[in-house]
């Protein structure tokens, strides 16, 4: 009960979103030996794209082509953990982004931080290389629904909410000092369901960055590599229990969804793992859709949803991303999907410890944020 008090305050259960997420990006940083790397980055950028109108009924919130502001800040890793080299040594960094969604009146502007990294997609260091950039943090909006003020607002619900961006760029090498980046990203935010209205907001954009190593003196000499991230085995048990929270309507009370998910995990390269497996669904506002639907209140076996899934993750270190799709092969009503997709960060202990933060979703719209710990067996 306690800890469900503790999370039923809004702002405290968003700050905790945003404390959770940078904490793994910190053990992503901590876990790399980067801190003994006096290489420092410097790079401005500005994105202009369009809002992806997912659903029909946020088309009236699109008044023009959003820009994006950002500087970033961040170091090359050294190459001295085998997780750096099966990733070509990427960049890792934290971002400061303004995005202007041309919209003042409705939507506002977003301000976001987020720690990223930077991975070359090929393996030899050439004048043009391809670039992947996964971002993940936090926006604060200064527009967001408001029943009396700012109604027509539906795709936020709150000021604080969750931030990712992909990003596929080039590394076009000026001189030793400076890169220009051109590429196109694809930005998403939302609150996970904790407020509604929730649909989301969904940026396209093309991007330009001119990044500028900052020079010195001092060198690092790599002694030797540690491989304590390399796989233990190439399959795996993965055993997660999460639980997260979400609103039925507007102003509604808060209901809880529980998750308890069993998968088979075949690790093809440190970097890669594809999976199979079940989720099994707890929600009460699925018993409350159950009883709309079928004027009977749900008992026993009928109050869970169960969803056969596959997925992919990709690896850096013990911190991956998961992407997952699948479909629900037993609910006895269907208020809202058939389909039912998350996406993920996750960090995976030397033993066998999981940490698990997801966002499912509902035909890309957000249903419930996950934070729950897991287990896994190698077998």
């Amino acid at each position: 009960m306690l800890f469900f008090n503790y999370f039923s305050n809004p702002l405290t259960r968003r700050c905790y979103h945003i404390v959770f997420i940078v904490a793994l990006s910190l053990r992503l940083f901590s876990q790399n030996g980067i801190t003994g790397n006096p290489q420092w980055q410097v790079k401005p950028a500005y994105n202009q794209g369009f809002i992806l109108v997912h659903r029909i009924t946020i088309g009236h919130l699109v008044k023009g082509y959003p820009a994006t502001y950002e500087v970033n800040v961040s170091k090359p890793t050294l190459g001295n953990h085998l997780w750096q080299l099966e990733n070509n040594k990427p960049d890792l960094g934290i971002s400061f982004q303004v995005l202007d969604y041309k919209n003042p009146e409705q939507l506002g502007y977003a301000l976001t931080i987020a720690p990223y990294v930077e991975i070359p997609l090929n393996e030899k260091e050439k004048r043009s290389r391809l670039i992947m950039r996964l971002c993940w943090g936090a926006s604060y909006y200064t527009k967001s629904f408001d029943i009396q003020t700012n109604h027509k607002n539906i795709a936020i619900g709150s000021t604080i909410n969750c931030f990712a961006q992909f990003r596929w760029f080039w590394h076009l090498k000026i001189n030793e000092q400076f890169r220009f980046e051109p590429g196109f990203s694809f930005s998403h935010a939302s609150n996970g369901r904790s407020r509604n209205p929730n649909l989301g907001l969904n940026v396209v954009s093309l991007s330009a960055a001119l990044n500028y190593r900052i020079p010195t003196k001092k060198t690092v000499t790599v002694a030797r590599i540690d491989s304590s991230t390399r796989a233990r085995s190439k399959n795996e048990l993965v055993f997660i229990s999460a639980i997260g929270f979400n609103e039925r309507k507007i102003d509604s009370d808060l209901f809880r969804t529980y998750l308890l998910s069993l998968a088979y995990q075949r690790n093809v390269r440190n970097t890669h793992k594809f999976s199979a497996g079940l989720d099994f669904f707890y929600d009460e506002i699925y018993k409350l859709d159950y009883q709309d639907l079928l004027l009977e209140y749900p008992t026993g076996i009928d109050a869970w949803r169960v969803a056969a899934r596959a997925g992919y993750s990709y690896n850096i270190g013990r911190i991956s991303f998961p992407i997952e799709i699948g479909y629900y092969i037993f609910q006895k009503a269907n208020p809202d999907a058939n389909l039912v997709s998350r996406i993920g960060v996750r960090y995976y202990g030397k033993r066998g410890l999981i940490v698990h933060f997801g966002l499912r979703t509902h035909y890309a719209v957000a249903y419930n944020f996950e934070f729950g710990v897991g287990y896994r067996l190698f077998l």
